[in-house]
């Protein structure tokens, strides 16, 4: 019997302290980590990349932007130069009759004369200074003349597409087509063209 109540009693406390334990109030939840675990199943995600803003700037302003110092220029030819006054290129033989400014000029011999007069009104050459009028001279008397391109001795190559005359020489030829013979005196380094268009 002794038994029976030390158990009856043991019964009786649990339950008062299981009553006592029920009526107590929750214990606060655990505070958990601001990042939570994720299943192993899932990968983790790479963190987005920032989008790159677009320039609302121009080229012309980009080009700006980007010089500090104003672009480096290239040099300009020097202003091209021909002799001034009159002076003789030399003696040329004209092979057949052509016209000079318009008038017949015979075939024969004569000398060439540069005149420092400046053919302003038909001028085709990018300076008045190398076009200038040449007479073609005949026992003392000028008997033609005619416009003259001047091509100084610096810009020579960039013309030169036919064999010279040498230097201190000339060369008279019908061109192409056979409408025109040219005069081409080589004084001084410097090309002196003459274009008489046949008779």
């Amino acid at each position: 019997m002794k038994q029976f109540v030390t158990a009856g009693t043991l019964a009786v406390a649990l339950a008062v302290g299981g009553t006592a334990l029920a009526q107590q109030p929750p214990p606060p939840p655990a505070k958990t980590p601001a990042t939570t675990a994720k299943p192993a199943d899932q990968a983790e995600k790479p963190a987005a990349k920032p989008r790159p803003k677009r320039s609302t700037m121009s080229a012309a302003d980009k080009d700006a932007a980007a010089h500090t110092a104003p672009k480096q220029q290239p040099g300009t030819a020097p202003e091209a130069t021909a002799p001034d006054g009159a002076m003789v290129l030399g003696t040329v033989r004209l092979p057949k009759r052509v016209k000079a400014d318009g008038k017949d000029l015979p075939a024969g011999s004569y000398q060439v004369r540069l005149t420092p007069e400046e053919a302003k009104p038909d001028a085709k050459g990018s300076s008045e200074k190398l076009e200038r009028w040449v007479e073609f001279v005949k026992g003392g008397k000028v008997v033609g003349r005619e416009v003259v391109s001047i091509v100084p001795a610096t810009e020579a190559k960039l013309v030169q597409k036919d064999t010279p005359p040498p230097s201190g020489g000339s060369k008279v030829e019908t061109l192409k087509g056979g409408d025109y013979v040219r005069v081409w005196i080589n004084k001084g380094g410097n090309y002196y063209l003459v274009h008489l268009p046949n008779a």
